[in-house]
């Protein structure tokens, strides 16, 4: 009986494993410690989603992604699996009942972010959880040599201190054999069983391409592409900008950045998951656990900052195994604009010390003081205040938070949350006689389930937007409501809110991370040292360079990429009069494939081959009714 397979089959709807999935659950179902390295699109969570489902006991998964575990929670739930995430959590009370859930309630999954594993409570619960695994995702954070350094990703050994005997999955799509060293090491796993599915795609072409007007570029690529796309910009703004060019344009396509609100993300993402939208432009805040098969281009609007993030970006193209394309675009002064930003904005430890001491004075800190209380900030006022650099300040905080002297939370938006207190009669009631009101009150209702029983999010803006009233008057009606008891509304103004984690030292606090921020600068750049000779390197196949990057021997050529495609001779793979009879046919008009094989003796496999060679070239162009002509120069 193969009682993994009866699983993936029960809960995922699939009738066989992927490549090294079987081999990886059954060595932690033999409990031995694993590293696992499957590429983005491996199936890395079902690694150990499916021995923790076969062993008595409940999962810890470390990951660092609030948005990432609350996907995987949502997915398993929606399984009828029992998982939880200590994450939006407000009270202590919410923390405990979770806590207690997953030691007397039967539940088989509970994620939680390094940072969350260092509160005591947390680990005196975990102390007394029935643990059957322990699975560290996204392991490459914690190296200083990997491409998302956590420095809280090093507490992790606790849970070998709580639980001993259990056994340990480190998981990651990308990482360096120094990386890999690394890992095992920092989570003192011996002789661990390593798996390392090769990163070679067959079917995906790397391209960097030098373009000065990149709108025509894209437009270019994505009106011959029939198939889903993403298109990575480097700065929210750029996101929906090139969104509301290329639907312009008649391309229809959305936006996702990390300003937006959980409602709109997960509307935008919907939209393209059922192809409403086939483009969608994201930041690399669109990255993990995004799983679409059909997906035949990538396109990067701005050089990315390392390797890393760039081959787990371009590989979420061709995941159904087609011919897809990763596509680079680089202007004429992008490698410039690419170091300073970068590099110029990264805080050093002088800088540091500077925006730390300033905002303890913002708030009031005293020296030797711990405020453990939630602060709210309003990031532009700060910055304006001290005449600090916004993107530097941006970066400094957020290496503060990184490692463990303040918590940053980014807000972007007016957050509210809102909870009605009163019964559906009292209610009713109350409001018969205001249209307005009673408008108001009964749009929040239907859009928001379960605001009768629990705080609930609301976007103020969006119901505003979908009343055509001022955001001051929803405002007002709900302060309202609240000073009358008839709901409980709370509303922050502040665009972020810093929680202090550490009593207030100064110079001190600083001097005690000094080393590991000096050491992530270096690693930072090394590698964008790393991207840019990738770029720049035409010489050698563009797969090559990536595979060895990531230390792994691959002796031929990819034959796909721009490299290979501009040293290929027409001649060593077809007739040189085939591919003129139909470069002559397409010149005289537009033709479908089924329309050249009916003019040709050739079968439409052979006809197939020589135009999507043709289209590698940009010698051809296929129209959006699938017909193919003479590329214009």
């Amino acid at each position: 009986m193969n009682l993994p397979l009866q699983i993936l089959e029960r809960y995922w709807k699939f009738s066989k494993f992927r490549p090294q999935q079987q081999e990886i659950i059954q060595s932690v179902l033999n409990q031995q410690n694993c590293v696992a390295l499957l590429p983005t699109g491996g199936g890395k969570s079902l690694c150990f989603q499916i021995p923790a489902l076969i062993k008595d006991g409940i999962c810890i998964v470390i990951s660092p992604l609030i948005a990432l575990m609350n996907d995987q929670v949502l997915a398993l739930n929606n399984k009828g699996i029992k998982a939880t995430a200590l994450t939006n959590l407000n009270q202590l009370s919410d923390l405990d009942r979770i806590l207690d859930n997953c030691i007397y309630g039967d539940y088989k999954f509970l994620y939680i972010s390094p940072e969350r594993l260092q509160n005591p409570l947390v680990q005196e619960r975990i102390r007394l959880m029935n643990i059957n695994l322990i699975a560290v995702d996204e392991a490459h954070c914690i190296s200083q040599w990997g491409h998302d350094f956590r420095p809280a990703y090093r507490s992790i050994n606790v849970l070998k201190t709580l639980h001993p005997n259990v056994t340990t999955i480190a998981l990651t799509a990308s990482a360096t054999q120094r990386v890999v060293e690394d890992i095992q090491n920092q989570l003192n796993l011996e002789q661990p069983k390593l798996f390392k599915h090769s990163f070679f795609r067959k079917n995906l072409s790397y391209q960097t391409l030098r373009f000065e007007d990149k709108n025509f570029k894209i437009l270019e690529l994505l009106r011959t592409n029939t198939e889903s796309a993403i298109v990575y910009a480097g700065s929210r703004s750029a996101t929906q900008q090139l969104a509301k060019m290329l639907n312009n344009n008649g391309i229809a396509s959305g936006y996702y950045h990390g300003g937006l609100s959980t409602h709109e993300k997960e509307q935008q993402y919907q939209q393209w998951m059922t192809n409403k939208t086939k483009v969608i432009v994201a930041t690399n805040a669109f990255g993990m656990g995004i799983d679409k098969a059909d997906v035949s281009m990538v396109i990067h609007v701005n050089i990315p900052e390392s390797i890393e993030h760039y081959f787990q970006e371009a590989g979420r193209a061709g995941r159904d195994q087609n011919h897809a394309q990763a596509l680079l675009l680089v202007g004429p002064n992008d490698i410039e604009i690419t170091k300073k930003w970068y590099l110029d904005q990264l805080p050093d430890v002088s800088f540091l010390k500077l925006i730390y001491k300033k905002l303890n004075s913002y708030f009031q800190i005293a020296y030797g003081e711990l405020s453990e209380e939630k602060h709210g900030f309003n990031f532009n006022s700060f910055c304006a205040l001290y005449e600090l650099p916004k993107r530097k300040t941006y970066n400094g905080l957020k290496v503060l938070d990184r490692h463990g002297l303040i918590v940053f939370e980014e807000l972007f938006k007016k957050k509210a949350t809102l909870l009605f207190l009163v019964s559906h009669n009292a209610l009713s009631e109350h409001i018969k006689h205001n249209n307005e009101l009673r408008l108001i009150v009964t749009t929040i209702l239907r859009t928001y389930e379960g605001i009768h029983s629990q705080e609930t999010s609301i976007d103020i803006e969006k119901i505003a937007k979908m009343l055509q009233i001022e955001v001051g008057t929803i405002m007002e009606t709900l302060n309202t409501l609240n000073t009358k008891e008839i709901v409980k509304f709370k509303s922050i103004n502040t665009d972020a809110q810093i929680t202090f984690s550490q009593p207030r030292e100064d110079e001190k606090a600083i001097h005690r991370i000094s080393k590991e921020v000096k050491a992530h600068h270096h690693v930072k750049h090394t590698k964008i040292t790393a991207v840019i000779n990738y770029i720049e390197n035409d010489n050698i196949c563009k797969s090559k360079q990536l595979l060895s990057y990531f230390d792994e021997p691959f002796s031929a050529n990819c034959g796909v990429c721009n490299v290979c495609l501009k040293n290929k001779k027409t001649t060593t793979t077809f007739k040189k009069e085939t591919v003129d009879l139909i470069l002559k046919l397409i010149k005289d008009q537009p033709r479908s494939s089924r329309a050249l094989e009916s003019c040709l003796s050739l079968s439409t496999k052979e006809v197939v081959a020589v135009l999507k060679y043709l289209l590698e070239l940009e010698k051809i162009e296929q129209t959006q009714t699938n017909q193919f002509k003479i590329k214009c120069p």
